[in-house]
């Protein structure tokens, strides 16, 4: 692991509580996944100062999130190329060229669009050596005020369903893109609803709408061309659970879980 960076540590009793929350949250994680899986934690860093992310990274952290285009791009101008990063803000097409210009950009977890597909697409550099991974948003909680398109039920008509015209158009028309999976905010009301039951409805149906795409992709396009799913199993991931409600995303089936307040801290409210 590379540890090039131009950005100092912060000072020494705030690497050691990053450190104390991480391996908590780590344990968490642990404790809380299925036997035999080994979930991915995106530690979500925006408006986190570059040092907090350093004092992570090295503490064995590769993966972090940030919601916010200009802030990630400064970041990953003077943190170690090692990271891997996840965008997992609202994703603006007008955008996507800032984006495809971040050479460890990891994956997009918040693809809406047919739009923003296809300005991803054209932005990406020949010489990326690998498609970039994205997951398409899904809004399983039906909130105005959240991203992502409608999920899907069994007796939904897939031919008219914004979430499959999108999918169609990433593994049709998108060489430079692999869908990944399908990822999803849970209402925070169920989170608090699931802490005891350890069942959240958003994340069953998050669940419920990746077994109807998986077949849909297994019934209408060959093996030969498959440019989803994980790169070893084939199988689409679910990006779900954040500080919240990790723990009950996870007994759910996450394979991707978004902590940033459980090992950063309260962040500042964001200005400008």
């Amino acid at each position: 692991m590379s540890e090039s960076s131009n950005v100092e540590l912060p000072a020494a009793d705030r690497v050691t509580e990053l450190r104390q929350s991480l391996a908590e949250i780590r344990a968490s994680v642990k404790k809380a996944s299925p036997l035999n899986s080994s979930p991915t934690l995106v530690a979500v860093s925006k408006l986190k100062p570059a040092s907090d992310i350093q004092a992570c990274f090295l503490d064995n952290q590769l993966d972090f999130g940030e919601n916010y285009v200009q802030e990630l791009e400064e970041k990953a101008r003077i943190l170690p190329p090692d990271i891997r990063w996840h965008f997992i803000g609202t994703l603006q097409s007008n955008k996507a060229k800032n984006l495809a210009a971040i050479p460890n950009l990891y994956s997009i977890q918040t693809l809406g669009s047919i739009k923003a597909a296809t300005a991803l697409n054209k932005a990406l550099p020949n010489n990326r050596g690998s498609p970039l991974r994205v997951l398409v948003q899904v809004n399983t909680s039906g909130e105005d005020a959240k991203s992502g398109l409608p999920s899907l039920t069994p007796s939904s008509t897939l031919a008219e369903s914004e979430l499959i015209a999108l999918i169609k158009h990433v593994v049709t028309s998108c060489p430079k893109l692999r869908l990944e999976g399908l990822m999803t905010i849970g209402s925070l009301e169920q989170s608090i609803a699931a802490s005891d039951s350890q069942e959240n409805p958003d994340f069953e149906r998050l669940k419920e709408t990746c077994n109807i795409v998986s077949k849909y992709l297994q019934t209408t396009f060959s093996d030969s061309t498959q440019n989803w799913g994980d790169e070893t199993t084939g199988r689409l991931l679910l990006s779900m659970g954040m500080s919240s409600d990790f723990e009950a995303a996870l007994a759910s089936g996450s394979d991707i879980v978004r902590v940033g307040t459980g090992i950063f801290g309260q962040r500042p409210a964001k200005t400008g």
